[in-house]
């Protein structure tokens, strides 16, 4: 298997696309109960790039909703798709949801976040 240098992603339409450049910082499976309810799902697996590594390529349909105090989720407003956790607690980078890329990244998960409130 190639190691690519960057990976593109989208939301499940299409209406929003992205790409990142590797490495990552890190890749794992968070059972908070805002990624579960906000993903309907058991967990959410995420990893990170600083945001110089990020780039918006097509973002209409791009929505923010602040879920904390500390940031905000993006998703797609079209189809739905959960795609980005930004965070004033970690404001030199950005998660991103393993499950929009349509490639590999560098790493596989290796933490589980928040097993405790699972």
């Amino acid at each position: 298997m190639s190691n690519p240098s960057s990976v593109s992603g989208s939301c499940f339409c299409g209406s929003v696309r992205f790409e990142v450049d590797l490495p990552t910082l890190f890749c794992g499976h968070c059972h908070c109960s805002m990624c579960r309810r906000s993903n309907g799902a058991a967990f959410v697996t995420w990893f990170a790039v600083p945001y110089g590594q990020f780039r918006l390529l097509r973002s209409a349909t791009l929505v923010r909703h602040r879920s904390s105090e500390e940031g905000s989720r993006s998703f797609c407003g079209n189809c739905g798709s959960p795609l980005f956790c930004e965070s004033s607690r970690h404001p030199e980078y950005i998660d991103i949801t393993l499950a929009s890329m349509e490639g590999s990244i560098d790493r596989a998960p290796t933490a589980h976040l928040f097993y405790d409130c699972r």
